[in-house]
């Protein structure tokens, strides 16, 4: 890519554009594609019929991004699922099955307690960029995709376990299952918790990763009252090593309340993991240079329980943030204007400690309390955005951290992202 990494928004004519985002945003070696509903581009409204007509539309609009771009459907790493009903997810499957049918990137499924335009179901995808399709003989110097699967965790005909690209492994979403009996654990959250987040370690032990390479945490929970206990289940987890103890590194998170998980489970952990040299702490000494770099602001709010943001190789990996006055630590006063205004100027804030400008950002996921927000939300949001530029995702969740209207995470480019001044 040359020797300067700009952040590239693209958006081909025959996918329906939104003036508040890209539909994709590369950089470095990832494509990151903004949350496909199930728009038909040359009416700009919703398709007719039901879940499989709206998730037929969902990936021929990912699959158009996709080949705009010069690249295909086996490069897609990741998918990432929402519907309104849990129980359309076989419709879904079968669908999805059309598309990937020789490789399966890794996967989330999520049911929300609302969509975007009352879809039924929206769908995500993150796609390498440059030489990211799997060659039939990979070649030295190639590349390429690497899945991986074993039999330590869940194993799944619809998803791989973990796909690496470059310098980032991406794992599908981890249910609380026992791998030998292939069914949820009995009990309650905690006991839950600890069956994810052993899968996840199952995974990463199979490719020779530590647990402390992940960079970001993504906890999905059907109940958001059950977060304590989730927590108390954490931080048993994190921090692995003595390492890791000794700097006191946790991944940047987001915790979101689902209206219902796969197999009715009570919570359902995603993460995102490098790949390479990437064990804390900050200190280059490994023969790549390739390191996990922490950061926090008092500009910002901070938790015990995660990193504002976890930078490595060409990324940043912010957690999400609340509307709380990073002062006080408390719930900003005012509605969902106020509340997202002050859930940027946190992000903005972590952004510039770290020597970076918002438009540096490649992808925003937006979670709100109330779907009819979203134009609230939006206003503010254009001023922060002028351009429209990053990828975008919007979900309404059933509950949110400190009973918050909003709350946003985003992905931010690492290294040379800022455009070079005219």
């Amino acid at each position: 890519m040359n020797n300067y990494n700009a952040v590239l928004s693209r958006n081909p004519e025959n996918v329906n554009k939104d003036s508040l985002s890209s539909q994709t945003v590369a950089f470095s070696h990832y494509n990151n594609l903004s949350a496909q509903l199930p728009i038909d581009s040359e009416t700009g409204k919703l398709v007719a019929g039901g879940i499989k007509e709206q998730a037929e539309q969902c990936f021929k609009n990912i699959k158009s991004i996709v080949e705009s771009i010069d690249h295909v459907m086996n490069d897609v790493v990741r998918i990432t699922v929402f519907v309104k009903n849990i129980k359309d997810m076989d419709a879904v499957d079968e669908v999805y099955k059309k598309y990937f049918t020789n490789y399966v990137p890794t996967r989330t499924v999520v049911a929300v307690a609302a969509l975007p335009m009352d879809a039924l179901v929206q769908v995500e995808a993150l796609v390498s960029n440059a030489e990211g399709t799997i060659p039939n003989a990979p070649q030295a110097g190639d590349i390429i995709k690497l899945t991986n699967n074993t039999s330590n965790a869940p194993i799944s005909s619809l998803s791989s376990q973990t796909v690496a690209f470059s310098h980032y492994n991406n794992l599908s979403a981890q249910l609380p299952i026992d791998p030998k009996l292939g069914r949820i654990v009995a009990s309650g959250v905690k006991e839950q918790t600890v069956q994810c987040l052993k899968n996840i370690k199952a995974i990463l032990e199979s490719i020779d990763v530590p647990f402390d390479d992940i960079v970001k945490i993504n906890i999905f929970l059907k109940n958001i009252s059950d977060t304590e206990a989730v927590n108390e289940v954490y931080t048993t987890f994190f921090p692995d090593s003595a390492i890791a103890r000794a700097v006191a590194y946790m991944p940047a998170r987001t915790i979101v309340e689902a209206s219902a998980l796969p197999m009715d489970a009570l919570v359902q952990i995603e993460a995102v993991v490098s790949h390479g040299d990437g064990t804390p702490p900050q200190a280059i000494e490994d023969r790549h240079g390739l390191i996990i770099e922490a950061n926090n602001t008092e500009n910002a709010p901070m938790s015990s329980l995660h990193t504002q943001t976890v930078a490595f190789s060409h990324y940043n990996h912010l957690s999400a943030q609340l509307p709380l006055d990073p002062k006080t630590g408390k719930m900003v006063a005012g509605g969902v204007k106020e509340q997202a205004e002050q859930c940027l100027k946190n992000i903005k804030a972590i952004i510039e400690s770290i020597d970076h400008v918002m438009d540096d950002v490649v992808k925003v996921n937006v979670f709100l309390k109330n779907i009819e927000d979203i134009d609230a939300v939006n206003e503010v949001y254009a001023t922060f955005f002028p351009g429209g530029v990053p990828a975008r995702r919007i979900v309404g969740v059933s509950a949110l951290p400190k009973d918050a209207l909003v709350q946003i995470d985003v992905v931010v480019s690492n290294a040379e992202g800022t455009p070079p001044q005219a």
